[in-house]
């Protein structure tokens, strides 16, 4: 406990440093660049044009999904993905990412992680938005479902900054753990009903198991606001893994820090 409240404890007195880097970690997205921040969006932009030319058009896996455009059904899976893809490795080099703001300004390593995370979530947020419009073009309004769309919105963010504490400290100590998530980074793609329903899946044990997969969770909830329409209430079961998967999380990010932070400046 006197860990966790250590790090509460920084986060509180560097809030405002918190957000600055943030903003300062997302301006070097594109600087330099002549399109400037048109390339938040240009490149996800592309990439969810071609998985819906080779599933829709080049396969003619293109079926509505509840009177939804296929189109529709895949954006609104990959917006999440595009910011936790960012994420699983952007959190595990959090810490190599600043090793300036540990060995030079003595700056609380806690906090790294947490503004590398709001840097990638503001861009998850300007994406949102332009989903929603997109839905708005294709004659789908904003409806009550869109209201909990903060729940999954805070449910991904507070996943994943527990997520880029843990994997920050065991990445600062080893580079083998970064390029390891790296590498299993496309796995997640594939193993988390992204481009197809993992409901759908017709051997048991294995749709179970993507269900505990917490990419899912976070996928499934975004579709659950935008095509299929039900409450995060009316899902418990899935609501109930999150909850053990983020506290177990939690869990080991307080020890990694407890274990490794005096070593981290060391190792850098």
């Amino acid at each position: 406990m006197s860990t966790l409240k250590q790090i509460i404890k920084d986060h509180y007195t560097y809030r405002s440093q918190i957000l600055k880097l943030a903003l300062t970690d997302l301006k070097k997205e594109y600087k330099g660049a002549l399109l400037g921040p048109f390339w938040l969006f240009l490149k996800p932009a592309i990439r969810i044009f071609v998985y819906y030319f080779a599933f829709a058009i080049g396969l003619r896996q293109g079926r509505p999904v509840e009177g939804y455009p296929k189109f529709l059904w895949l954006m609104a899976g990959l917006v999440p993905w595009f910011y936790m893809q960012s994420m699983l490795p952007g959190g595990s080099g959090s810490l190599r990412r600043y090793t300036y703001l540990i060995t030079k300004i003595k700056y609380p390593i806690s906090t790294i992680p947490t503004f590398v995370n709001l840097s990638e979530f503001f861009i998850h947020l300007m994406l949102l938005g332009i989903t929603i419009i997109v839905f708005v073009m294709f004659g789908y309004v904003p409806d009550k479902y869109y209201l909990q769309l903060p729940v999954y919105m805070f449910m991904v963010f507070i996943f994943f900054n527990a997520w880029s504490l843990f994997a920050g400290m065991l990445g600062a100590i080893s580079r083998d753990f970064h390029n390891f998530i790296k590498s299993i980074t496309i796995a997640f793609f594939w193993l988390s009903g992204i481009i197809y329903a993992a409901d759908s899946i017709q051997i048991v044990w294995l749709r179970r198991l993507m269900l505990w997969n917490p990419v899912t969770i976070i996928v499934n909830g975004y579709r659950y606001c935008f095509i299929y329409k039900h409450w995060f209430w009316e899902m418990p079961r899935q609501m109930k893994h999150f909850i053990i998967l983020y506290l177990l999380l939690a869990t080991l990010s307080v020890w990694a820090y407890r274990k490794l932070h005096k070593d981290i400046p060391d190792v850098l």
